[in-house]
């Protein structure tokens, strides 16, 4: 066929394409096992509109909105029902109960690899975790905790270096290279030394870009094999962006090896250590790898955006910025996490920020059992895709009263129902397995500064203002300026 014929039946042939497409679509619609749900009539026939917000880091949102008209079962496409009732999220993510993570996780993965966070394999996850979860336990990171806390020491000091400078410092760039250096140090045995850098540089580029695109890889996965077919710059940016986060996890773990070589009999303690010394249990390289990829993300950009949200949220209120900042100059000056720990403010200040600004709001998606399962009193067949977004699990007005309010107080007291809709870290076999690393940050870091900065304020210098701190939520949330400007 030439190129002739193709030009002069353009009409036709495009006629045709929309005529297949919207066969296929009624037909999908009529084959679908969940039309009988609560959802826009749409979700019926396609999930287009849910990929789209998805792209335009609105999702949650999108689908917040949706079950405030539809209530907490709603499809929001013909094969995916997200899930808001508190009892039903519970259900999917109790352990045991038999809802893997769906197929939509190895879209995330570059090709031919899997890690602990994307794999679908439950004995490839408990390989990993149980190799892994020792060493990002409370016990084992209080060997760790000098180390925190001297990085912590020193994001504060470039903090007060840059108020003088500028006459304000951005606590976002500041957290996002603290818990970048962090990862670093207590995964491989050197810190990536972005504190001591102080400037935003291509690494820093491309963990943000990777934040943001593999929620869009992972719907559109047409895109991953246009970014290496089409010469489009936007293409050729984001596969390079993946090739150099992969240098980095490369390189780090080339850098932990020659650590191990120096020193053999005793060798720096890390949370990977373990994966080298563990025999026959051992991993392979490139497991070791992927993991890594995964913890370098996963370790910069997640502690860091709740932490920018956490002094935005209390620098906005005076009375609770005054109880937060009184509760901790009643501490000893050479404080540790020890003494923190057991401060009733400074968590209910923590729980808030990580209800109202948790990491990943997004949708994390599972299979449905074979059987079939029954969810807030309705039926989901076997095969189905369920989501929980905890955008909507901690925004429930009969969990969280007047749920937009960044209101620490509701702690001082949780319900029960607060308690089990309260899951910032995911819930079951596949939690966070740095949730304790991420306490012990978040600690640390609101001690330091609202103990050095206890009349921080949120400054209009350089134009900031609250567009800059719109949250962009993608897979994981970000403010949308990616800065936040405070002063004194």
């Amino acid at each position: 066929m030439d190129s002739g014929f193709i030009r002069d039946n353009i009409p036709a042939i495009a006629s045709i394409a929309v005529l297949v497409y919207v066969l296929s679509v009624v037909y999908r619609s009529q084959r679908s096992h969940l039309s009988y749900l609560p959802g826009p009539w749409y979700t019926k026939f396609t999930d287009l509109p849910l990929r789209y917000k998805v792209v335009t880091g609105q999702r949650p949102r999108y689908v917040h909105a949706l079950h405030e008209k539809y209530g907490p079962i709603v499809r929001i496409g013909p094969d995916e029902v997200d899930v808001s009732d508190i009892s039903g999220a519970r259900e999917i993510h109790r352990i045991g109960s038999g809802f893997l993570k769906s197929p939509w996780y190895s879209l995330l993965n570059r090709k031919d690899t899997q890690s602990i966070f994307t794999t679908t394999d439950p004995k490839f996850h408990n390989a990993h975790r149980r190799l892994l979860s020792s060493p990002m336990s409370e016990l084992s990171l209080k060997s760790m905790e000098p180390l925190i806390d001297s990085r912590v020491r020193l994001t504060i000091q470039k903090m007060q270096e840059e108020m003088k400078t500028r006459g304000v410092a951005d606590v976002y760039k500041w957290w996002f290279f603290m818990a970048t250096d962090i990862i670093g140090e207590i995964t491989f045995g050197e810190s990536f030394r972005m504190l001591e850098k102080g400037k935003k540089n291509q690494y820093v580029k491309d963990i943000e870009m990777i934040s943001v695109i593999g929620g869009i890889r992972a719907s559109f996965p047409i895109l991953v094999k246009l970014a290496t077919l089409l010469p489009l710059p936007i293409f050729k940016e984001v596969n390079a962006s993946g090739n150099r986060v992969f240098g980095y996890a490369t390189e780090s773990i080339n850098r932990y090896k020659r650590l191990l070589a120096e020193n053999p009999e005793n060798p720096k303690p890390t949370v990977f250590t373990k994966l080298y010394n563990a025999g026959e249990e051992g991993l392979p390289d490139n497991e070791i790898r992927d993991d890594a990829q995964s913890f370098i993300v996963a370790g910069s950009d997640t502690t860091a955006n709740t932490l920018t949200y956490l002094v935005w949220a209390v620098c906005r209120d005076p009375e609770i910025k005054k109880k937060l900042a009184d509760e901790l100059a009643e501490i000893r000056d050479d404080f540790t996490d020890e003494d923190l720990r057991p401060l009733p403010y400074l968590n209910q200040v923590i729980n808030e920020a990580l209800r109202l600004y948790p990491a990943v709001p997004s949708a994390l998606p599972r299979s449905v059992p074979p059987k079939g399962t029954t969810l807030g009193g309705h039926w989901i067949p076997g095969g189905s895709t369920v989501s929980t977004q905890l955008y909507s699990l901690h925004r429930d007005p009969a969990a969280y009263p007047d749920p937009e309010r960044f209101d620490p107080s509701r702690w001082a007291s949780p319900t029960k129902l607060m308690k089990d809709a309260f899951m910032p870290f995911g819930a079951g076999s596949r939690n966070c397995i740095g949730l304790h690393l991420a306490k012990v940050e978040l600690r640390l870091a609101t001690g330091y500064f609202f103990r050095y900065f206890p009349n921080a304020n949120i400054s209009s210098k350089y134009e900031f203002n609250d567009n800059d701190m719109e949250q962009m939520l993608f897979f994981l949330m970000s403010p949308k300026g990616k800065r936040c400007l405070l002063e004194v």
